[in-house]
Parts: structure tokens; sequence; C-alpha cells
């Protein structure tokens, strides 16, 4: 073993396992080398979960970035030659139909996002699967790509390291444990370990199960949590002895009891000829913090692999029985079953990126072995590029706010998550249980009074809809569906479409209070903006305006959105409570990089925000202002803000929509939005859910909404936002930007499609929710643009107003015209949609609903 080197490019902590190892393989692939790796144990891993992992690979989320990392990784593994592509089945027993509503489901998702799984029957899948009771299936999903990797993962991890050394690129380092981080100011610059003090420019946490005790190290959480997973195994199975197979048959899940089962192939293979049948716990999961986790000596077989008593998981290996009586005729294999340790989190998503404490740290944690490869590849392109092909919010650390890294909070929604992972399916809506009311509005309790019915975002608990309001639903009965299917009527309230109807028709109030609020001030806060912004921020004539503008990353696309109020001094960004922390520690990151003075400070919780919308909405205000006539459109027009007394309180009274309906924004400091709240109510309007702003009226007005329809994949023309000037200053993505201007048309357009049939073929009307493909009618096939882009719906709802499901979906430019008849898929069944508008088209003009005055 070569000297432990005292300085490096890049130190990746956890280099034997397979997240640690993709992560070096594809930063040398990117130019990047003094790599060095270091690893508690041995290289690869003998202790963390890649050693027992099962190892196989399933593309069936719900997810375009689980599917993409998952593809990418079997691909890598394919090319590798450590891959079979052995298929697998995914199961629904007679008398689960849930389940088989939830595999028709992920057919909606293969299709959109470029999978190739199917439905078959309940003969196909014995045909394919012949351990099978044919009896207890009533059908399955097959996924041709579904395999496993071999020998194992482990063994990958192993090949990526030696050829990193071969290269000369990186030096790896086993039973080498970090001790501290060296830190100068808000970065790291070093590791010391057990083998002495190592400096470097950039670290990398890929310590899987540990990679807690990592970052407790930077004085941070990660919000993952290791629980157990029981893995037995039976035999001797020795249908393929002989074979030198790893593995026979198709995978197989039966994820209605939270199990899966395969075979090991050849007796002589690398797990000896048996059949493995691992289980997800339920009711009761076994969570570990890492701090707890045994060390090698004290461990039975690895710190990774607890005890595993088999009445714990009884009842549902019966069940496996019945499905399966091999498992029942062969021996059980007590000395090699164990409780092998994974990793959930709080949100089903791991954490990745840079630290929000210390520049240049950074996390790759809660990796499993499907999407390892993928993994690796965003982080070494993030790090390099300081973006990546794909939309990563969903997995960037920085998408958390400080209430989630609680401890507790961490606890109790890993545990949520763990009960979740393979059964019940889960809803798209689908709200937590766990650590629920930690922000509140300070109204909530007259929002409770009105029998609000609570969803939450960001910590906010938001009203969806009145029960107070129901009487709505007799008065707006001939425009109110009744949604006859559970799935779609799951987690919605019909009163939110009465709300929706009744505020078009007079006015309402929303509470906006989970808005994100980011304020920025000192010497060069303009100047941050203007380069990060493609909208103009900068000047006198924006103070006192409302900037609508958009973030773009180096490519030029969409990266965030914001409305950005400009004060003489200072600037207050308004965010969507799931994209504020993220875009939070962007600007801090750019401010640093580029030197500028900037103050950043997160006022979330320092100010609500009520909306008040609807053609009288100015009728009912007025009544509570000191001058009725500073509200006509001559003293306050639409995009400024200026402070307003509303019933004596000093508010900011920002004129803004997203909803359609004239009206404005109300900002306050939190303790005066009780009797703000109060005195708007003493009007007499009527309080509306936050459905009505958030999806309903936002897509009849065709308004985009971040982290849906707005990403890091498509571009300002793309998605009709661009103004139709670009501003002199150079700002970040400019240049990509007027490339992508001067195309004569753009490769696709966000545009606005509406469902001309909506009937299933039992006769029910569907209210879709979700992700639904866009097929070519004649071809049954999913669109794809000249960049390989697929159609897919990005929002979805049922418009009260225009009577119809609306969608948006990034259209292929060939297929942009409006009236052109298209299909998309809901639960595997098509349906006809039809383009009623290309990029910005509102389907609901609200300026011919005549206000009151």
């Amino acid at each position: 073993m070569s000297k432990f080197p005292e300085k490096a490019k890049v130190v990746i902590v956890g280099l034997g396992g397979i997240v640690g190892a993709s992560v070096a393989h594809h930063l040398i692939e990117r130019g990047w080398d003094d790599i060095v790796g270091i690893d508690k144990s041995g290289i690869p891993t003998d202790i963390g979960s890649t050693a027992h992992a099962s190892d196989f690979c399933y593309a069936t989320s719900h997810d375009f970035l689980s599917c993409w990392t998952t593809m990418y990784s079997m691909d890598f593994y394919e090319k590798l030659g450590h891959y079979q592509r052995i298929g697998g089945l995914e199961v629904a027993r007679v008398g689960d139909d849930e389940r088989m509503q939830e595999l028709k489901r992920r057919i909606d998702s293969s299709k959109s996002f470029g999978t190739n799984a199917s439905i078959i029957t309940a003969a196909e899948a014995k045909e394919k699967f012949p351990l099978l009771e044919e009896d207890l299936i009533q059908g399955a999903l097959w996924d041709p790509d579904a395999g496993l990797v071999v020998p194992r993962s482990q063994t990958v991890a192993g090949k990526l390291v030696d050829q990193g050394e071969q290269a000369g690129k990186l030096k790896a380092f086993a039973n080498t444990s970090a001790l501290e981080l060296v830190t100068e100011g808000n970065r790291i610059i070093g590791v010391v370990t057990t083998r002495g003090t190592i400096y470097a420019d950039h670290v990398v946490v890929c310590a899987g199960l540990w990679g807690r005790l990592i970052a407790e190290m930077a004085g941070e959480d990660l919000p993952v949590m290791p629980v157990d997973h029981p893995l037995t195994f039976f035999g001797p199975y020795n249908e393929y002895e002989g074979t030198g197979v790893e593995i026979g048959r198709p995978l197989l899940r039966d994820q209605g009891n939270s199990a899966y089962m395969r075979d090991t192939g050849d007796p002589k293979s690398t797990e000896g000829g048996q059949i493995e049948w691992g289980y997800y716990y339920e009711d009761n999961p076994r969570l570990c913090h890492p701090r707890d986790i045994l060390e090698k000596e004290e461990a039975r077989l690895s710190p990774s692999q607890r005890d595993l008593e088999l009445e714990d998981v009884i009842e549902p290996l019966e069940r496996a029985m019945e499905l399966t009586p091999i498992l029942a005729e062969l021996g059980y294999n007590e000395s090699h079953s164990f409780n092998g340790l994974l990793q959930t989190s709080i949100d089903g998503g791991p954490a990745m990126g840079e630290s929000q404490k210390l520049r240049g740290l950074w996390y790759a944690v809660g990796i499993w072995v499907k999407d390892g490869p993928g993994m690796g590849k965003l982080i070494a392109d993030w790090m390099t590029d300081g973006r990546t092909e794909i939309d990563h919010n969903s997995v960037d650390f920085a998408r958390f706010a400080d209430f989630q890294l609680d401890e507790d909070f961490i606890y109790s929604r890993c545990e949520e998550t763990a009960k979740k992972i393979y059964n019940p399916p889960i809803h798209s809506r689908e709200p937590f249980a766990s650590k629920r009311g930690l922000r509140r509005s300070p109204f909530y309790d007259r929002e409770v009074e009105l029998g609000g019915h609570f969803m939450e975002l960001g910590g906010w608990e938001r009203a969806h809809g009145y029960a107070a309001n129901n009487h709505l639903l007799e008065k707006y009965a001939d425009q109110v569906p009744k949604r006859k299917n559970e799935w779609d009527s799951r987690h919605f309230w019909p009163v939110s479409n009465a709300e929706h109807l009744e505020m078009t028709a007079d006015c309402g109030i929303i509470n906006l209070s989970h808005f994100h609020l980011t304020e920025l001030s000192g010497p060069d806060h303009v100047a941050l903006l203007e380069w990060l912004s493609a909208a103009k921020i900068g000047g006198d004539r924006n103070i006192g305006r409302a900037v609508y503008t958009h973030f773009l990353d180096d490519e030029g696309n969409v990266r965030a959105d914001f409305t950005v109020l400009r004060y003489e001094d200072h600037c207050r960004l308004i965010n969507g409570a799931d994209a504020g922390p993220r875009d939070l520690q962007y600007m801090k990151r750019a401010a640093q990089d580029r030197g500028l003075d900037v103050t950043i400070t997160d006022v979330t919780t320092q100010y609500v925000t009520i909306g008040i919308w609807g053609p009288n909405a100015r009728f009912n205000l007025s009544k509570l202002v000191e001058t009725p006539d500073e509200l006509l459109s001559d003293n306050f027009p639409f995009g400024s803000f200026k402070p307003l007394k509303v019933s004596g309180i000093l508010v900011d009274a920002l004129r803004i929509s997203y909803v359609g309906e004239q009206g404005w924004e109300l900002h306050m400091p939190y303790e005066d939005g009780l009797a703000v709240w109060d005195a708007l109510r003493s009007t007499g309007v009527i309080a509306v859910g936050v459905e009505t702003y958030a999806n309903t009226r936002r897509l009849e007005k065709s308004l985009r909404l971040q982290n849906a329809d707005l990403l890091t994949q498509y571009n300002l023309f793309e998605a009709d936002l661009a103004r139709p000037k670009v501003k002199d200053i150079d700002f970040r993505g400019k240049e990509k930007h007027l490339e992508y201007r001067a195309r004569e048309h753009q490769p696709a357009m966000l545009c606005t499609l509406v469902m001309t049939d909506s009937t299933d073929s039992s006769g029910v009307e569907r209210f879709p929710v979700g992700t639904m493909p866009v097929l070519n009618p004649e071809t049954g096939k999913t669109l794809v643009d000249s960049l390989g882009r697929n159609s897919y719906t990005t929002s979805v709802a049922y418009g009260p107003t225009v009577g119809k499901n609306i969608a948006l979906a990034y259209l292929p430019w060939e297929y942009c015209q409006v009236g052109r008849r298209l299909n998309v898929l809901y639960f595997n069944e098509t349906y006809p949609v039809e383009v009623a508008g290309i990029g910005y088209a509102p389907l609901y003009d609200p300026e011919n609903t005549k206000p009151r005055s």
C-alpha cells in the first residue's frame, strides 16, 4: 500500500461501497484526478450495505429521476459485464384490487419516463415464473429490464476502484476511518483519519449507513435512517446446478405482502443454490441510528447484518409460502438469514449535493444499489459543471429546511416512510401523518373552526378547503362533479371546486403563509439578483414593483422562479415552500463565489401572506382602507406594491394574481396576521382553500409551477415565459438563452391539454392525478422530442369554471397545433385529449367577469 498522502483534490469517505466507487469512477470520467478514497472497512466494503445487498434492479418508480438513474445504472452494470437482464415480475394477488390498480399506474409512469414495463396475465406470469400459484394472482407487471448485478455489486465496487488505481487517478486506503473534518471559515479543507490528516479541496461523503456520523462532524445532520430489512434463505435449491448462473428465474416482487424473492442460481455461484426471500417491516420498522451500529468485532456477521428472529416475519412468510409453496418445501437456513440494514429517508429520496454548512463538502447518502452508478454520475456532473442533465431538485440536500433536520423529526418521518417501502401504494397526494402542525399561520385556529381540510407543505398546515363552505356544493351542484373513483377522490375535497366557483363569482381570501420568503440586503444585493435573474431587477423604475423572474443555469435552462419585491434598500423574494430552502442556499453560494457583499436572510416565519381575489376583491378591500380610491387601477397598477393600512394595520399590498382574478397579496408581520384575517372576513368574504390557488385556477389560467412544469430539462422559451427583450447586462445562462432565442422554433413547447372524454372502460368519469404519458393516437407510442425528452403531464387538475380536466405537458414541436388530437394514459387506459393552447394559453379569462365596482 502506498504512503498515505497529505493532500488531494478530492477525498471520498466510504469508497468501498457501490456509491463511493461509482462517484470515484465518474469523477475520473469527467477528468478529475488526485482522488483519495478511504473506508473504515475493507475495499470493497465487508461491513456496509453493499456487502449484503440483494443487488436487483427495477425501473418501476413514479418519478423521472429515479427511473433515469436506475436505467443508467442497469446499462452501466451491463457494459461492465456485471448485469443479468433476466426480467422481473410484480404480482397482484386475487382480492388485492388496489395493488392491481397500482401496477396499471406503473405502466403510466413507465411510458412517461421511457421504461419498458407491461401488464401480463396470471397465466403469462406463471409461464415466466413456474413457482407461482397461478390461481392466487389476478395479474402482474413485467419489467423485461429488471435484473441482478452479478456476481455482486460489491464485486463491481472493487472493480471500479481497481480501474481508478490502475489509471493512476485514485488511491484507495482500506481500514481508514474519518475522525474529524478540518475546516477554515465555511469551507472544508481536509479530513483527519486514523492514518493521519489529508487536506483536500473537496470531500465527498459516501459512507452509507454511517453518513450521519460524518455529517455531525460538519455540525449538521442528514435526514436518513438505517432500518432493518429481513433477508431469509431457503435451500438447498439445486434447479440450476451445473449451469454456472447467478440467477435462473426472473425476480419476483409480491409488494402487497411487502416481500420479494429470487433464486441464487447454481450452488457453486456466489450465494450458493438457495432461494432468498426478503421482507420490509410494515407495522414495526426497526430503525437504528448509526451511532448504535455495532463495530465489526462485535457483530455476528457484520455491523450491518443484525440478528433476525423468524417469528418476527412468520405471518408474511406464511403468505409467501401460499403464493410460492417452494419456500415451505425447502429448509430454512437460519445461520445465513439476518436483518440487513438499509437506508430510508424522510421523503423517500437520498441526501445528495453540497453541505448546507461547509463549501466543498458533498453528500451522496441514502442510495440503493439500483441507483448507485446513476447517482454517482449525477454527483460527478454536479461537482464538475454545477448542474446535472436531469433536474435534481428531488434529491438535493439543500431542499431540507432546518426543522426537517431535527433528530426527532428525522426519526419520525423515516419511521413513516419505512412502513411504506413496498406497501401500501403511495398516492400522488399522500400527506405525512407524523410531525404535523410544526408551522401554523396566526389564523390557524380560525381555519380549524371553519372545518379546514389540512395538508402540509414545507411544514405549514394548509387548508385545501373548508367544511363551512359545504353549502356551496348545493349552489354549484351542476358544476362540481362527484368523483366516484376512490383514487381520484382520495385527499381531495369537492368543496374546493365550489370555493373556486364562488371566488370567481364574488371574492375569497386564501391563506398563503406557506410562502418561503428571503430578504437580500447589502451593497451588492441588486448586483447578485441581476446576475442570477433573467429579468431586469435594477434601476429606479423597479423600486416599488414586483418583478417575476427566473434563475437559469449555465445551460440556459430554468432553475428557479421568484417574485421579487424591490424596496429602496433591500429585496424580498417570494418563493414556494418546497423550493425555497434550496434556492436560499443557491443564492448564498452564488454571492460567495462572486465575492459580493450581500446579506441573505430567511424571513419565512416572520411574515404571513393573505391573498384576496375575485371580481369583487377591490370592492371588499375598499371597505377596510382609509382611501378607497388608492385601490383603483390607475393608482395601483398591476405588478406594483405599496404600504396600505387595512383596518389600521400596515401591510405591504402587492397587486398580483396566481388565480387570474383581480386582487392582492397582503404581506404583514406574523403578529398582525390574525387581525387582518378577521378584518377581511368581517366584510363577508369567504375563506377559500389553497386547492384553488395551487391547482384548479392555476391550470385554468395556464400558470406554471416550479419543480413540476419548470425544470432544468427545459428553457424559458419552451415554457413560454421568456421576456420579449433580453436585458443588456450579463446574467447566468445568457449565452445559451440567446442561442435558444435565435432558433426558428424550440424542440418542445409547454402546452395546455384538455381531456375530451374522461370516462373509463367501466363507465366511471375519471379525474386524473399524477403523471400521464402523452401518446400518438396512431401508434400508441409516447411522444418524444428531437432531444429525446418524453412527453408527459407535468400538472393536471379538473377546472370547474371550464368543466374539463386540464393538463400541462411539453410536446414536441411537430405536435404543437391547437386542436391537435392526442391521447393520454391513466391507469393503463387511454383517454383522448386535445391541444387547447401552445405556450401560455389561459382557458379562462376573468376580464369577462364584471366586478361590482
